[in-house]
């Protein structure tokens, strides 16, 4: 086994958390090496939304450029469809800044961006096909982890100052480290599916809701990525009435897509996504931080999951960068911050997936409502507008006072708590590198955090 590698900074794990905090870190000329188990980010049903608060990050970090050039879609609304007709909740037209969007990008594209940018900095590796299988000790102290190639099956370790685990909702890494998050009761599971897409079927999204049945479909070019909400534990049940039961239900409930159903050809397409609802009570070890999914499952429920997991990120390269910078051990006191800092926000987007799971397999869900693009009826119409009088009170006032649509949107797409690029890790998209006069400012912008007492799986 061979023992002699180090670094600074050890990710273990390639996805969104990981690749961001990768690029700062790197940014902060901090040694950093991510592992990523797999040869490449070409892994399908996985989040696909980039929020307005992740678009700014980008534009600080001078990637917007880089990512408005990825084929990718925006969404500038929330409606909900009720069978009666819809209604519009949220407007993103209202939110503050150049982004007044969602963007729905594969996020292999998304990935593959924040990549090339770390790659860029001579700090950075990228280990692929390096899948974390331990985690090494000296004492209570973890000072790295044990690593499988996958490519020969050999074994390796790799010593760090600090590991940062961003390895997904089931992390090897928390188990390793004997962290059991607090799970929160989930009604609900996902089936993800693929169907053909037609030029002219609506751009960017699809939700629809009816008689207790959800569904959202997310525009892949040229095949729709299908998410079909069923109760939980219900996967071997709805299994067992086969196939053409199954494709019954998506023609009642999107008749524009009958014609397609054939493409699915058995249930094996049909992939279960365990919803899960968690969360760390502590995020944190001596010498082990965990970030994103890690730290805290979230449901799909407003895809928010990426773009929360990105500001942790951010956060945490912005509170530990300056004390891996000056080669000391990062206390647990610091990491214990950064979890302060993100934690109310993750409780406080925890607690509103909660009662929409309530609300989407209550006897409301009929009736109620799935975020939507406006869009108009693939069938070639359009859908009508709901009745005032038959909608819920909050709609009505939504629709009475349509300032009131910029607080949704701006809680879908910006969300509780944004966290901004530290000025050390901004570039203009010119500029290659930054100056050598950097190393000062990174830590009169990140000195003070040191005393302040402050909605897919991997």
């Amino acid at each position: 086994m061979s023992s002699n590698e180090r670094t600074t900074c050890l990710v273990v794990g390639g996805g969104p958390a990981g690749m961001v905090l990768g690029l700062l870190m790197a940014r902060a000329g901090v040694e950093t090496t991510v592992l990523e188990k797999h040869a490449d980010f070409l892994r399908d049903f996985r989040g696909d939304t980039v929020h307005a608060s992740t678009l700014t990050l980008l534009d600080e970090l001078g990637l917007g450029e880089r990512f408005a050039a990825l084929p990718h879609r925006e969404l500038d609304r929330v409606q909900v469809q009720l069978d009666a007709g819809r209604v519009q909740v949220g407007d993103l037209s209202r939110l503050p800044g150049a982004h007044q969007h969602i963007a729905l990008v594969p996020q292999w594209d998304f990935l593959d961006l924040m990549a090339d940018a770390a790659e860029e900095e001579p700090t950075f590796t990228l280990r692929r096909n390096a899948e974390a299988i331990g985690l090494l000790h000296d004492g209570k102290r973890v000072v790295g982890v044990r690593y499988r190639d996958r490519t020969d099956g050999s074994e390796h370790e790799i010593r760090a100052g600090l590991t940062v685990a961003c390895d997904g909702r089931g992390s090897a890494m928390r188990a390793a480290a004997g962290l059991v998050p607090r799970s929160f009761g989930v009604p609900i599971d996902v089936w993800w599916f693929r169907l053909p897409r037609r030029e002219t079927d609506p751009a960017g999204g699809v939700g629809r809701i009816s008689g207790g049945q959800f569904a959202v479909l997310i525009d892949r070019g040229d095949y729709w990525q299908c998410a079909f909400l069923i109760a939980k534990g219900s996967d071997a049940a709805m299994r067992a009435a086969g196939l053409e039961r199954f494709r019954e239900r998506i023609a009642a409930l999107l008749p524009w897509m009958a014609d397609r159903l054939g493409a699915l050809t058995s249930l094996d397409e049909v992939k279960l996504l365990d919803v899960r609802l968690e969360r760390l009570r502590s995020w944190h070890r001596e010498g082990l931080l965990l970030i994103g999914d890690a730290a805290h499952a979230m449901s799909p429920v407003g895809g928010v999951g990426i773009n929360l997991a990105v500001a942790d990120a951010v956060a945490a390269a912005r509170m530990l960068a300056p004390a891996l910078r000056s080669g000391g051990i990062v206390p647990r006191s610091l990491l214990r911050k950064v979890q302060w800092r993100r934690w109310w926000p993750t409780a406080l987007i925890q607690g509103g997936q909660r009662l929409a799971h309530r609300a989407v397999l209550s006897g409301r869900a009929a009736t109620a409502s799935t975020p939507v693009p406006d869009t108009a009826d693939p069938t070639g119409g359009t859908v009508p507008t709901a009745p005032t009088e038959a909608l819920p009170r909050p709609l009505r006032l939504l629709r009475r006072f349509p300032v009131l649509q910029g607080v949704p949107g701006r809680l879908i797409a910006i969300g509780p708590l944004p966290e901004h690029a530290p000025d050390w890790a901004r570039r203009s998209p010119e500029r290659a590198a930054p100056p050598g006069g950097e190393r000062d400012g990174l830590q009169e912008v990140v000195r003070p955090d040191h005393g302040a007492p402050h909605v897919g799986d991997r």
